[in-house]
């Protein structure tokens, strides 16, 4: 079962890729300025991350004015992230969660990922949101054994006009 509403975030630091190279972004550097909503996502590359992540991308001036950062987190590589990032045009900062560390840290990792397709792999992340205040506060959590059942972003952006 995900974190709850009312537990402090874990902190981590992750690695983002992009043109200009390796960067490592920490959470707790967006306490006392930001909110931060964080995206768990299975994997890169399959169609329902591809579109979930494309209509935050698409939102992402919304998210903005609402004094919120967004970072899309998978078990991929940060490059293998890039490469799609680039591909499907998708703008969200996206860290790689290669060593599953944070994934279990917010308790959205499956045992065994959908091994009746012949995708056993443990430790993928569920498909989850967080808003995490400024006080490094979870303020709404989510999270689906449905890889297929994206978060409720209305709901998500109630939460985050509360908080702006």
């Amino acid at each position: 079962m995900a974190l709850p509403v009312g537990s402090k975030a874990p902190d981590f630091q992750l690695s983002t890729k992009n043109a200009e190279g390796i960067k490592l972004v920490k959470l707790s550097d967006n306490f006392g300025k930001n909110n931060t909503l964080l995206l768990f996502f299975p994997m890169a590359f399959t169609s329902v991350c591809t579109t979930e992540m494309c209509s935050v991308s698409a939102g992402l001036k919304t998210y903005d004015g609402l004094n919120a950062v967004v970072y899309g987190i998978s078990g991929d590589s940060p490059f293998s992230l890039e490469t799609w990032a680039k591909e499907a045009k998708i703008t969200v900062a996206l860290l790689s969660d290669y060593e599953h560390t944070v994934t279990k840290a917010y308790d959205v990792a499956y045992a065994s990922f959908l091994p009746s397709a012949n995708l056993p792999f443990g430790g993928v992340a569920k498909r989850s949101a967080f808003v995490i205040d400024r006080n490094g506060v979870i303020q709404y959590s989510e999270s689906s054994d449905d890889p297929k059942v994206v978060p409720d972003f209305e709901a998500i952006g109630l939460k985050l006009k509360e908080l702006a």
